[in-house]
């Protein structure tokens, strides 16, 4: 393993980001439950995280130590980044919208503090 990326990857930490991606995928199906109307809503909240989790899950850079190394779709380190960030602060924005301002608050806060933790990941992916 790459010393540079041990905060990064160290189990703690994969348990944490493995949780934030769930609650993410759960913020995407919140808003769309609360904010889609009724006859678009069950596709909605079905077809949402399923999008957004087969994105996460497909466009990788390779060789991630956070991941199998293996890739599906090549992508470059700042695209994978701004991905990641869609999703985690999309999450917070899907709080937002849902009408849950404390917990998108809360989830911000967690959200940069994880982010702030995992510099070394946020390095890696700028340099590859």
């Amino acid at each position: 393993m790459n010393v540079t990326l041990a905060l990064a990857n160290n189990d703690a930490m994969l348990a944490v980001r493995f949780l934030l991606e769930l609650v993410s995928l759960a913020c995407v199906t919140l808003w769309a439950w609360r904010r889609v109307p009724s006859p678009w809503r069950w596709a909605a909240v079905v077809l949402l995280p399923v999008a957004v989790g087969w994105s996460w899950g497909t466009f990788t850079v390779p060789d991630d130590p956070s991941r199998s190394g293996e890739s599906d779709i090549h992508t470059p380190g700042p695209v994978r980044l701004l991905l990641e960030l869609a999703v985690f602060f999309g999450a917070v924005a899907a709080l937002h919208f849902a009408g849950l301002r404390r917990a998108a608050r809360w989830l911000l806060a967690v959200m940069v503090a994880y982010q702030i933790l995992a510099y070394d990941r946020v390095g890696w992916l700028l340099s590859h």
